[in-house]
Protein backbone atom coordinates (compact mmCIF):
# COMPACT_ATOMS: atom_id res chain seq x y z
CA UNK A 1 0.00 0.00 0.00
CA UNK A 2 1.55 3.28 -1.16
CA UNK A 3 1.29 6.20 1.28
CA UNK A 4 1.49 9.88 0.42
CA UNK A 5 0.81 13.36 1.71
CA UNK A 6 -1.15 16.39 0.51
CA UNK A 7 0.39 19.75 -0.29
CA UNK A 8 0.33 21.67 2.98
CA UNK A 9 -0.33 25.38 3.52
CA UNK A 10 2.64 25.61 5.92
CA UNK A 11 4.99 24.56 3.12
CA UNK A 12 5.49 27.56 0.88
CA UNK A 13 7.17 25.69 -1.97
CA UNK A 14 7.11 22.38 -3.76
CA UNK A 15 10.64 21.82 -2.49
CA UNK A 16 9.34 22.02 1.09
CA UNK A 17 6.61 19.46 0.40
CA UNK A 18 8.97 17.09 -1.40
CA UNK A 19 11.56 17.34 1.38
CA UNK A 20 8.91 16.57 4.03
CA UNK A 21 7.55 13.65 2.02
CA UNK A 22 11.04 12.18 1.68
CA UNK A 23 11.95 12.74 5.34
CA UNK A 24 8.82 10.88 6.50
CA UNK A 25 9.46 7.93 4.19
CA UNK A 26 6.28 8.52 2.19
CA UNK A 27 5.92 7.60 -1.47
CA UNK A 28 4.23 10.58 -3.12
CA UNK A 29 2.83 14.10 -2.86
CA UNK A 30 -0.71 14.87 -4.05
CA UNK A 31 -0.48 18.24 -5.83
CA UNK A 32 -3.59 20.25 -4.93
CA UNK A 33 -4.60 22.66 -7.69
CA UNK A 34 -6.55 24.81 -5.21
CA UNK A 35 -3.13 26.18 -4.24
CA UNK A 36 -1.83 28.93 -6.56
CA UNK A 37 1.53 27.16 -6.61
CA UNK A 38 -0.10 24.26 -8.48
CA UNK A 39 -2.54 26.06 -10.76
CA UNK A 40 -2.54 24.68 -14.29
CA UNK A 41 0.24 26.85 -15.75
CA UNK A 42 2.48 25.91 -12.81
CA UNK A 43 1.50 22.25 -12.94
CA UNK A 44 2.61 22.16 -16.56
CA UNK A 45 6.16 23.15 -15.59
CA UNK A 46 7.00 19.50 -15.13
CA UNK A 47 10.77 19.55 -15.74
CA UNK A 48 11.56 21.09 -12.36
CA UNK A 49 8.95 18.97 -10.61
CA UNK A 50 10.37 15.79 -12.10
CA UNK A 51 13.93 16.69 -11.13
CA UNK A 52 12.91 17.36 -7.51
CA UNK A 53 11.03 14.06 -7.34
CA UNK A 54 13.94 12.10 -8.79
CA UNK A 55 16.31 13.52 -6.20
CA UNK A 56 13.90 12.56 -3.40
CA UNK A 57 12.78 9.21 -4.83
CA UNK A 58 9.07 10.09 -4.84
CA UNK A 59 6.29 10.71 -7.36
CA UNK A 60 3.14 12.84 -7.63
CA UNK A 61 -0.61 12.47 -7.94
CA UNK A 62 -2.95 15.35 -8.84
CA UNK A 63 -5.97 16.85 -7.05
CA UNK A 64 -8.09 19.02 -9.34
CA UNK A 65 -9.47 22.35 -8.12
CA UNK A 66 -12.40 21.49 -5.85
CA UNK A 67 -14.49 24.23 -7.56
CA UNK A 68 -14.33 22.24 -10.80
CA UNK A 69 -17.74 22.42 -12.44
CA UNK A 70 -17.89 20.83 -15.86
CA UNK A 71 -21.72 21.16 -15.95
CA UNK A 72 -21.92 24.91 -15.29
CA UNK A 73 -24.78 26.50 -17.23
CA UNK A 74 -22.42 29.18 -18.54
CA UNK A 75 -20.48 27.56 -21.41
CA UNK A 76 -17.57 29.94 -20.87
CA UNK A 77 -17.20 28.65 -17.31
CA UNK A 78 -17.67 24.96 -18.11
CA UNK A 79 -15.33 25.32 -21.07
CA UNK A 80 -12.59 26.72 -18.85
CA UNK A 81 -12.97 23.82 -16.42
CA UNK A 82 -12.90 21.27 -19.23
CA UNK A 83 -9.74 22.84 -20.60
CA UNK A 84 -8.25 22.69 -17.09
CA UNK A 85 -8.95 18.96 -16.93
CA UNK A 86 -7.48 18.41 -20.39
CA UNK A 87 -4.25 20.21 -19.56
CA UNK A 88 -4.07 18.54 -16.14
CA UNK A 89 -4.32 15.10 -17.75
CA UNK A 90 -1.50 15.95 -20.15
CA UNK A 91 0.63 17.18 -17.25
CA UNK A 92 -0.10 13.93 -15.41
CA UNK A 93 1.08 11.99 -18.46
CA UNK A 94 4.47 13.71 -18.17
CA UNK A 95 4.59 12.83 -14.45
CA UNK A 96 3.63 9.19 -15.03
CA UNK A 97 7.24 7.91 -15.48
CA UNK A 98 7.92 8.93 -11.86
CA UNK A 99 5.18 6.51 -10.74
CA UNK A 100 6.80 3.82 -12.88
CA UNK A 101 10.19 4.43 -11.27
CA UNK A 102 9.31 5.11 -7.64
CA UNK A 103 5.77 3.79 -7.16
CA UNK A 104 3.61 0.74 -7.71
CA UNK A 105 2.78 0.12 -11.37
CA UNK A 106 -0.26 -1.91 -10.37
CA UNK A 107 -1.95 1.32 -9.23
CA UNK A 108 -2.98 3.79 -11.98
CA UNK A 109 -1.83 7.36 -11.49
CA UNK A 110 -4.78 9.25 -10.03
CA UNK A 111 -6.29 12.64 -10.82
CA UNK A 112 -8.73 13.37 -7.99
CA UNK A 113 -11.92 15.40 -8.44
CA UNK A 114 -14.93 16.57 -6.43
CA UNK A 115 -18.53 16.67 -7.63
CA UNK A 116 -19.88 20.24 -7.71
CA UNK A 117 -23.40 20.39 -6.28
CA UNK A 118 -24.29 23.41 -8.39
CA UNK A 119 -26.63 26.24 -7.43
CA UNK A 120 -29.73 25.70 -5.31
CA UNK A 121 -32.75 27.97 -4.88
CA UNK A 122 -34.31 28.23 -1.42
CA UNK A 123 -38.11 28.21 -1.41
CA UNK A 124 -40.28 28.60 1.70
CA UNK A 125 -40.67 24.84 2.05
CA UNK A 126 -37.65 23.33 0.33
CA UNK A 127 -34.43 23.78 -1.61
CA UNK A 128 -34.37 23.14 -5.33
CA UNK A 129 -31.10 22.00 -6.90
CA UNK A 130 -30.91 23.36 -10.43
CA UNK A 131 -28.99 20.31 -11.63
CA UNK A 132 -31.83 18.15 -10.38
CA UNK A 133 -34.40 20.33 -12.13
CA UNK A 134 -32.40 20.47 -15.37
CA UNK A 135 -31.22 16.88 -15.14
CA UNK A 136 -31.02 16.23 -18.90
CA UNK A 137 -28.61 19.14 -19.33
CA UNK A 138 -26.59 17.87 -16.37
CA UNK A 139 -26.27 14.35 -17.77
CA UNK A 140 -25.47 15.63 -21.27
CA UNK A 141 -22.57 17.52 -19.71
CA UNK A 142 -21.24 14.38 -18.06
CA UNK A 143 -21.69 12.37 -21.23
CA UNK A 144 -19.46 14.85 -23.04
CA UNK A 145 -17.03 14.92 -20.09
CA UNK A 146 -16.62 11.15 -20.09
CA UNK A 147 -16.01 11.02 -23.84
CA UNK A 148 -13.46 13.84 -23.69
CA UNK A 149 -11.58 12.30 -20.75
CA UNK A 150 -11.41 8.95 -22.53
CA UNK A 151 -9.92 10.73 -25.54
CA UNK A 152 -7.45 12.78 -23.46
CA UNK A 153 -6.25 9.88 -21.30
CA UNK A 154 -6.19 7.48 -24.26
CA UNK A 155 -4.02 4.47 -23.38
CA UNK A 156 -2.12 6.15 -20.51
CA UNK A 157 -2.28 4.46 -17.10
CA UNK A 158 -4.20 7.37 -15.58
CA UNK A 159 -7.61 7.33 -13.93
CA UNK A 160 -9.84 10.18 -12.71
CA UNK A 161 -11.09 9.36 -9.22
CA UNK A 162 -14.25 10.95 -7.78
CA UNK A 163 -14.08 11.83 -4.08
CA UNK A 164 -16.93 11.81 -1.57
CA UNK A 165 -17.23 15.08 0.37
CA UNK A 166 -20.43 16.11 2.21
CA UNK A 167 -22.80 13.56 0.75
CA UNK A 168 -23.50 12.66 -2.87
CA UNK A 169 -26.81 14.03 -4.16
CA UNK A 170 -29.04 11.59 -6.04
CA UNK A 171 -28.43 13.30 -9.38
CA UNK A 172 -24.68 13.08 -8.70
CA UNK A 173 -24.92 9.36 -8.02
CA UNK A 174 -26.53 8.85 -11.41
CA UNK A 175 -23.75 10.85 -13.09
CA UNK A 176 -21.04 9.02 -11.15
CA UNK A 177 -22.46 5.61 -12.08
CA UNK A 178 -22.41 6.71 -15.71
CA UNK A 179 -18.75 7.77 -15.40
CA UNK A 180 -17.79 4.55 -13.63
CA UNK A 181 -18.86 2.54 -16.67
CA UNK A 182 -15.68 3.89 -18.24
CA UNK A 183 -12.30 2.38 -17.24
CA UNK A 184 -10.94 5.93 -17.06
CA UNK A 185 -13.00 6.73 -13.94
CA UNK A 186 -12.96 5.34 -10.41
CA UNK A 187 -13.65 6.43 -6.81
CA UNK A 188 -11.81 7.98 -3.90
CA UNK A 189 -13.00 7.14 -0.40
CA UNK A 190 -12.29 10.01 1.97
CA UNK A 191 -12.85 8.31 5.33
CA UNK A 192 -12.81 11.56 7.32
CA UNK A 193 -15.46 13.26 5.20
CA UNK A 194 -17.43 10.04 5.41
CA UNK A 195 -17.32 9.98 9.21
CA UNK A 196 -18.27 13.65 9.61
CA UNK A 197 -21.58 13.13 7.76
CA UNK A 198 -22.59 9.92 9.50
CA UNK A 199 -21.19 7.56 6.82
CA UNK A 200 -24.12 8.33 4.52
CA UNK A 201 -22.01 7.71 1.39
CA UNK A 202 -20.72 4.32 2.54
CA UNK A 203 -23.56 2.22 1.02
CA UNK A 204 -22.93 3.84 -2.39
CA UNK A 205 -19.16 3.38 -2.07
CA UNK A 206 -19.56 -0.26 -1.04
CA UNK A 207 -21.94 -0.88 -3.93
CA UNK A 208 -19.07 0.18 -6.20
CA UNK A 209 -16.18 -1.13 -4.11
CA UNK A 210 -14.46 -2.61 -7.15
CA UNK A 211 -13.99 0.96 -8.39
CA UNK A 212 -12.34 2.24 -5.20
CA UNK A 213 -8.83 3.07 -6.41
CA UNK A 214 -7.78 5.85 -4.03
CA UNK A 215 -8.15 6.74 -0.34
CA UNK A 216 -7.86 9.95 1.66
CA UNK A 217 -6.99 8.89 5.19
CA UNK A 218 -7.50 11.15 8.20
CA UNK A 219 -9.35 10.85 11.48
CA UNK A 220 -12.69 12.46 12.25
CA UNK A 221 -15.76 12.67 14.46
CA UNK A 222 -19.48 12.80 13.74
CA UNK A 223 -20.62 14.83 16.78
CA UNK A 224 -19.41 17.50 16.30
CA UNK A 225 -18.56 16.91 12.63
CA UNK A 226 -14.79 17.20 12.27
CA UNK A 227 -12.26 15.72 9.90
CA UNK A 228 -8.64 16.11 8.73
CA UNK A 229 -7.54 15.18 12.25
CA UNK A 230 -4.29 13.34 12.93
CA UNK A 231 -4.72 9.57 13.02
CA UNK A 232 -5.75 8.57 16.53
CA UNK A 233 -7.36 11.94 17.35
CA UNK A 234 -10.86 10.98 16.27
CA UNK A 235 -13.40 8.16 16.38
CA UNK A 236 -12.88 6.29 13.10
CA UNK A 237 -12.12 2.58 13.24
CA UNK A 238 -8.81 3.18 11.49
CA UNK A 239 -7.50 -0.40 11.55
CA UNK A 240 -10.65 -1.59 9.77
CA UNK A 241 -10.47 1.16 7.16
CA UNK A 242 -6.77 0.54 6.55
CA UNK A 243 -7.29 -3.20 6.22
CA UNK A 244 -9.96 -2.53 3.62
CA UNK A 245 -7.68 -0.12 1.74
CA UNK A 246 -4.88 -2.66 1.81
CA UNK A 247 -7.21 -5.39 0.55
CA UNK A 248 -8.04 -3.14 -2.41
CA UNK A 249 -4.34 -2.45 -3.04
CA UNK A 250 -5.03 1.26 -3.28
CA UNK A 251 -2.97 4.40 -2.84
CA UNK A 252 -3.61 6.41 0.35
CA UNK A 253 -3.06 10.10 1.04
CA UNK A 254 -2.61 11.01 4.73
CA UNK A 255 -4.77 14.08 4.25
CA UNK A 256 -4.12 16.14 7.34
CA UNK A 257 -3.86 19.93 7.13
CA UNK A 258 -0.78 20.60 9.25
CA UNK A 259 2.78 19.33 9.29
CA UNK A 260 2.44 18.32 12.94
CA UNK A 261 -0.71 16.27 12.28
CA UNK A 262 0.98 14.58 9.34
CA UNK A 263 4.02 13.65 11.40
CA UNK A 264 1.83 12.29 14.20
CA UNK A 265 -0.20 10.29 11.67
CA UNK A 266 2.93 8.69 10.23
CA UNK A 267 4.05 7.85 13.76
CA UNK A 268 0.62 6.37 14.55
CA UNK A 269 0.80 4.18 11.43
CA UNK A 270 4.25 2.89 12.31
CA UNK A 271 3.35 2.17 15.92
CA UNK A 272 0.14 0.38 15.03
CA UNK A 273 1.76 -1.45 12.14
CA UNK A 274 4.39 -2.80 14.53
CA UNK A 275 1.63 -3.76 16.97
CA UNK A 276 -0.22 -5.68 14.23
CA UNK A 277 3.00 -7.49 13.33
CA UNK A 278 3.58 -8.45 16.97
CA UNK A 279 0.01 -9.72 17.23
CA UNK A 280 0.45 -11.86 14.13
CA UNK A 281 3.67 -13.34 15.47
CA UNK A 282 2.10 -14.17 18.82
Amino acid sequence: MQLGMPTLIENATLEDNVALCSSLGLNFVELNMNFPEYRIDRLEQTDEMIELAKQAGIYYTVHLDENLNIADFNPLVSGAYLETVRRSVFAAKKLLPLRDRFGDKSQPLTVNMHMNHGVHITLPDRKVQLYERDFDFYMDSFSMFRALCEKWIDDSDIVIVIENTDGFRNYEKTAIEYLLKSPKFALTWDIGHSKAIGEKDVPFLMEHREKLYHFHIHDGTEFPPRNHLALGDGEIDLPARLRFAESRGVRCVLETKTVDALKRSVRWLREHGEKENRNELS
